[in-house]
């Protein structure tokens, strides 16, 4: 089920994409049905779930820093940071190159080998999907 927190009538666009993404929705509803699994990062997560094509969708979770900031200047400097986060492809125990397509815009990112690296904003998420290249 999918709980909507905003007036459904006045939904502007880009919330409305964001609650009708099949993309997303597509990977939530996944006939493999496969658990996700969580990968530990210096500044964040990563969650992913292979999926029944043989791609796999991965969560980059940016939940770092959890410190309180005293100094408003310094606070406001964090929130508004990107933090880059990696994904090494040899985690997965994967090899070769692979198409990497955002989820969330709805874009590929092009085909990368051995890692993925992107920026991810304080508290914010990048969702993206790993095909293998043929």
């Amino acid at each position: 089920p999918l709980l909507i927190g905003c007036d459904m009538a006045n939904m502007d666009a880009f919330t409305l994409n964001l609650l009708t993404n099949d993309e997303v929705i597509a990977v939530d509803q996944d006939p493999l049905v496969f658990p996700s699994k969580k990968i530990l990062k210096e500044n964040g997560q990563l969650w992913y779930k292979y999926l029944e094509d043989g791609s796999i969708a991965v969560g980059f979770f940016n939940a770092d820093p959890y410190s309180i900031l005293w100094d408003q200047n310094e606070g406001e400097k964090v929130q508004r940071a990107k933090y880059k986060m990696s994904l090494l492809f040899s985690d997965l125990n994967l090899k070769g190159k692979f198409k990497v397509r955002d989820l969330w815009r709805q874009k590929d990112l092009g085909v990368f080998e051995n890692e993925f690296t992107t920026e991810v904003a304080y508290h914010g998420v990048t969702f993206v999907k790993i095909t293998p290249e043929k």
